[in-house]
């Protein structure tokens, strides 16, 4: 449970390998968070970040008092979630934070011509998030309090010829989780949506910037300062807010010839 201080002491991070994820979790150890979980793939890759994140956690609350470890968890592997979130909760106890940060990018023009990763997309941005929140929110409920961040984008606003696949993915991931929200209110378990535009990661690597990119560090700030103010909706940065209202209002004949 949040200290007095409502601070978030215990997280599970379903794509513990996200460079975002990542950040965040750096931020959370040195504050007060004392439980952290990183669930991914392959668990003992993450063994570099343990120790790190550990590290950090102890040098504020001590050694004794900070569980840190790496677990396993497949987004795509529908039929495992239920006893994943089962085997999480009870060994770990009560989470204050799950946040969501696993996905799968690529842009149109591999996507629209290979049916295997647009399938893959899909099943990771969305039917994965929506398979796993099912039981993480039974289990919130449950304990009474919690909230789920989840990591979406503005190419989730509207699908651009560009990336249109991974952007319609993340619309869907986006407007569940909202929807989410809304069904959660009075229930002590809440909902935070972030969107962060173009962030220098390793899914990024290789790709031209956009405007406004960012950095894993300033979207795992807006998600502390966003925790902190009870926020539903965190752009980062926050200019895209505005960018994107605009863009969300253009005639699609002229959308279709914008060079996004």
């Amino acid at each position: 449970m949040k200290d007095a201080l409502g601070s978030v002491q215990s997280v599970l991070v379903l794509g513990g390998g996200s460079d975002i994820a990542l950040s965040t979790m750096r931020a959370l150890a040195e504050r007060r968070a004392t439980t952290l979980v990183l669930a991914g793939r392959r668990p003992e890759e993450l063994e570099p970040v343990v120790k790190e994140l550990r590290d950090l956690a102890a040098a504020r609350a001590g050694a004794d008092a900070v569980t840190v470890e790496a677990v396993a968890f497949d987004a795509t592997a529908v039929d495992t979630h239920e006893a994943f979130v089962e085997d999480a909760f009870d060994r770990f106890g009560d989470f204050d934070l799950v946040l969501f940060a696993f996905g799968v990018y690529a842009n149109s023009d591999r996507a629209e011509h290979d049916r295997e990763l647009s399938v893959e997309i899909a099943a990771s941005n969305y039917v994965g998030a929506v398979s796993v929140a099912v039981p993480v929110v039974d289990r919130l409920r449950a304990q009474g309090h919690g909230s789920i961040v989840v990591l979406s984008t503005v190419a989730g606003e509207r699908a651009r010829r560009s990336n249109y696949t991974y952007g319609a993915s993340k619309a869907g991931l986006d407007a569940f989780f909202q929807g989410l929200g809304d069904a959660l209110v009075g229930t002590g378990v809440s909902v935070m949506i972030v969107r962060p535009g173009f962030v220098h990661t390793k899914m990024t690597e290789g790709l031209k910037p956009a405007p406004l990119a960012t950095t894993p560090d300033a979207v795992a700030d807006a998600i502390v300062h966003g925790l902190a103010r009870g926020s539903e909706i965190v752009w980062v940065p926050g200019a895209l807010r505005w960018v994107m209202t605009v863009l969300r209002h253009v005639p699609r004949p002229i959308f279709r010839r914008l060079p996004i």
